[in-house]
């Protein structure tokens, strides 16, 4: 399937054969990088890279992929660039399709970025908005085929925490679209829309993916092979929303009790990252200094345990970044 041209915006604008299509890519290009036999082909290709919120994984990912492949990044952030300030993003896009190859944004609305696209001329990469995270879904699910010798269908994987955010809805549809077996495990409140769910559900009935969305950790934990969590607290939120999200979301932290619940002793933990497992963060430290507990979705011990690859897993951005770019652009 050619992919050339395509915008990447949402996991939902793209089929399970084109996702693994990309993912499948990555995994040859990371063969080549570590073999030393990658052959570049976005040679004299440029990339805008546009981030109203900031990064480490994602910028990194995408400057050291266009690298190795021979193309060239410039970095717009919110003081750098125009944008939403004095130029509208239908002129930004406009602006910048005339002189680059591709766009990438990361941002928080994701009718920014479908404006974007819009207005472009050349394909426009989701880096992250508050609605999806698809860059991430590449790396994810990536990470997990590396980790589990099961046919993918046969994987099974339990999100906890705040999962009416991007990852929950993100990783909700993208094992709808796979035929995963997926269980958001959250409070009630904290679910994704019943419009994100109703999509989920549909494309559940194409792949035969399994649901399960539920406020009870052990039965949204028994028998997985892989634990997923993220921040409670999202970027852009206020800082105020901390003392509510801590009371309500303490049983879901990802703590060794929760792993001897799945009873797999095997079980994998991930990370989108950056994560607050200890207080050698500014943001860990004021946590333990305002509320007394320290570590917040997931204990110290976890991520530091045999079970963790939230490492590979980030690793696997630029790899399934670049195979991104190689399908699109190439």
């Amino acid at each position: 399937m050619k992919l050339k041209g395509r915008d990447f915006l949402k996991e939902i604008d793209f089929s399970a054969e084109e996702l693994l299509q990309i993912i499948e890519r990555a995994r040859k290009l990371k063969k080549q990088k570590k073999n030393g036999r990658e052959k570049k082909h976005l040679k004299g290709k440029n990339i805008a890279l546009i981030f109203e919120k900031t990064s480490t994984r994602t910028r990194a990912a995408f400057d050291v992929a266009a690298h190795d492949q021979g193309a060239f990044t410039t970095f717009f952030d919110s003081s750098s660039s125009q944008l939403g300030h004095k130029e509208s993003i239908a002129d930004t896009a406009r602006v910048l399709s005339r002189m680059f190859d591709a766009i990438e944004y990361r941002g928080y609305s994701q009718s920014a970025i479908q404006e974007l696209a819009n207005y472009s001329a050349v394909p426009v990469f989701n880096g992250l908005t508050d609605t999806w995270h698809p860059t991430q879904m590449l790396a994810d699910f990536m990470t997990m085929m590396e980790h589990s010798e099961k046919k993918l269908q046969d994987i099974s994987f339990a999100y906890l925490g705040d999962a009416r955010n991007n990852m929950g809805n993100s990783l909700l549809v993208t094992a709808a679209i796979l035929g995963v077996d997926v269980r958001l495990v959250s409070p009630n409140s904290l679910t994704p829309s019943l419009e994100i769910q109703n999509i989920a559900q549909g494309l559940a009935e194409i792949s035969g993916a399994k649901i399960t969305i539920t406020e009870d950790i052990a039965q949204g934990v028994s028998g997985v092979d892989f634990i997923h969590t993220d921040v409670w607290v999202s970027m852009g939120e206020d800082e105020n929303v901390w003392n509510q999200r801590i009371n309500l979301l303490k049983p879901y932290q990802v703590t060794t009790d929760v792993l001897n619940l799945t009873n797999n002793e095997d079980v994998k933990f991930m990370h989108c990252l950056p994560a607050y497992y200890d207080d050698s963060t500014s943001i860990g430290k004021k946590i333990k200094d305002s509320f007394g507990i320290v570590g917040v979705e997931v204990s110290a011990e976890v991520f530091n345990s045999k079970n963790s690859i939230v490492f590979d897993q980030a690793e696997n951005r630029m790899h399934t970044i670049k195979a991104l770019m190689v399908e699109t652009l190439s």
